[in-house]
């Protein structure tokens, strides 16, 4: 292994987020060999690091769990709000999420305990599809939908061109390859509609399909394969 910084460490090997992990640096929560780390040191091979005690496992099995997220729970690991990722999946070990869904959507969110594999499959540059069905509270135009689809200038940028299909009075399936801040609310909100449910069914080729809300599964090694070719 090269050299690294240690909140890089401890995101490739799965333990959270860089973000997270210099929130544990600060606290003091984090032990290379002998002494408490600092933000900016690095470890190298010879090195052991600790979190609250516990060494960090370089010899870990990549996975990625497939959630359906209900309203309410808000997708990030971090200690300072609640009901988290962590308060509702019971897991042998600790992931965190690839994106996020708001607090206020609901469907299929990714998790996994492999630092470079999220950052893969969340670099925006590789066009990776996230399928939404969405409510409005109002029907849409085809006008709108035209409109929509070439692109919406929100949050200083023009989105990406979108996919948009099987509209249905108040109620729209879209298909994004990015993922800007509560970006479809924003896009709807430009043209006058406020959205009033959002629900994530397909990233890349998983498929939330009949899976109960608030359950989770771990990805086949096949289906892992299919979305990082």
């Amino acid at each position: 292994m090269e050299p690294m910084r240690i909140n890089r460490y401890l995101s490739h090997f799965g333990v959270c987020s860089r973000r997270e992990a210099d929130r544990l640096i600060d606290s003091g929560r984090v032990v290379i060999n002998d002494r408490k780390a600092v933000l900016g040191d690095t470890v190298a091979d010879k090195d052991e690091v600790f979190v609250d005690g516990v060494i960090v496992s370089v010899n870990r099995k990549e996975v990625i769990l497939a959630y359906n997220k209900p309203k309410g729970v808000i997708c990030t690991t971090s200690e300072k709000e609640h009901p988290n990722l962590l308060d509702v999946i019971d897991y042998r070990e600790r992931v965190f999420p690839i994106g996020r869904l708001d607090k206020d959507s609901t469907g299929l969110i990714l998790l996994t305990n492999d630092g470079k594999l999220a950052d893969e499959l969340m670099r925006g540059r590789n066009d990776h599809e996230k399928e939404y069905i969405v409510t409005t509270d109002k029907p849409i135009t085809k006008d709108v939908i035209k409109a929509m689809e070439q692109g919406v200038p929100i949050l200083e940028t023009m989105t990406k061109p979108c996919r948009i299909f099987d509209q249905e009075g108040k109620t729209f399936h879209i298909v994004l390859t990015q993922g800007l801040n509560r970006q479809i609310r924003r896009m709807c909100e430009y043209f006058g509609y406020k959205v009033t449910s959002l629900k994530r069914i397909r990233f890349v080729s998983i498929r939330l399909g009949d899976q109960p809300e608030g359950e989770f599964r771990e990805l086949s090694p096949e289906e892992i394969e299919s979305i990082m070719g």
